[in-house]
Parts: C-alpha cells; structure tokens; sequence
C-alpha cells in the first residue's frame, strides 16, 4: 500500500502546475532563448563582416577638408570599392596615416599613378595641365616640384590646402594602395548636411 500510495503521489505530482509549467513553459523559454542566442551571434559576425570588409562609419576630425566636409560630420565609408578597382582623380578616401597607422587621414585623390603633379605659384598642374578646383576657397599657398606618381601610390591633398598635412609633405608623401581603408561616399549626419560625395 504504501508503494501505491507512493506511486500515486508520484503520478499526482506529474500533473501538478509546478511540474507543468516547468515542461512547457521553461521549455518554450529556453527554445526562445536559444534562438535570440543564435540571432545575436549572427548579427554580431554579420557587423563584423561588414564592417570589416563592406562600409565602416566615420567621424570627420578636423578642418582640412573644409568647405566640403566640416569637422565632426559623420560619414558612410565604402571599404569594398579598392577591391573591385583603383582609386580615381576627385574620390575622397579615408587612408592610414603612414607615420601612424592607428591614425586615419581623409583627402581628396589628387593623381594617380603615372600622372605628373607640379604646384607652382598657387596653381596645381596635373599632367602639366592646370587643374580647376571648384571644390577649394582659397589657393595653395606652397609649391611642390614636378613629380610622378609612383605604381601603386596616390598623391592626396586636403581641400582646406592651406590647413592640411598631406602628400605634399614628407610626412605623408605618396600614399601606398595598402594604407588607403576605403571610399568616403555619404555625409549622413548631421542630416541638414547630408550629400553624396564624389
């Protein structure tokens, strides 16, 4: 008897709420849980691929793209873009700083391999002819002497000419494929400002 009552009370306790919302509830609940796990994980790998490999969010730092970018300005960067093709006259890249590659730099392509470069009384000469740079207020003040741009190097300068540290100086110089991150495509914030960018 005192088995059958155990047996019974056994049984009983399989049917208890306690036991029944353990069975379903919990269970359901970690089904769920499992899959908000799973989703986690994807969209963890899935940013870090993209950023990584596809578009990175940048922060403009700094005057020397002014007046088409302003400091503080955020922007869409396409890191993919150098995969597929060079970089080409008039792009706005973000690159590494080549003294500094934890820094990141952003100016415009100047030239390209095997074109000449020549600044001479405030005028930038591409290929010996003069470069309209609607893009600029205010003329170079510096020169720079005739020189080619070397295979797999860019020359780069910032709009704001006359506050920029870029290929014109030996700090900078020509800037290597390896060191250029990607492609500056969108100015999205703040959003009064918001452009494509060439």
């Amino acid at each position: 008897m005192g088995t059958a009552l155990g047996n019974a009370g056994w049984a009983f306790s399989l049917r208890s709420p306690y036991f029944l919302f353990r069975r379903y509830f919990m269970s359901s609940l970690g089904e769920e849980v499992k899959d908000w796990l799973v989703a986690i994980v994807v969209a963890v790998v899935l940013a870090f691929v993209i950023r990584q490999f596809i578009v990175e969010l940048y922060v403009v730092d700094g005057p020397s793209m002014r007046p088409t970018l302003q400091s503080r300005e955020r922007l869409v960067v396409n890191k993919f873009i150098y995969r597929m093709r060079e970089p080409e006259r008039g792009e706005i890249i973000v690159f590494r700083y080549p003294r500094d590659p934890s820094r990141d730099f952003i100016k415009r392509v100047i030239a390209v391999p095997g074109d000449t470069i020549e600044i001479k009384d405030g005028k930038v000469f591409l290929n010996q002819q003069l470069l309209n740079e609607d893009y600029i207020l205010e003329k170079t003040l510096t020169n720079y002497p005739l020189s080619t741009v070397p295979a797999g190097h860019i020359f780069v300068m910032g709009d704001n000419r006359n506050n920029s540290e870029d290929s014109r100086f030996a700090d900078v110089g020509f800037v290597p494929y390896d060191l250029i991150k990607g492609k500056a495509m969108v100015v999205f914030w703040p959003v009064a400002e918001a452009k494509s960018l060439p």
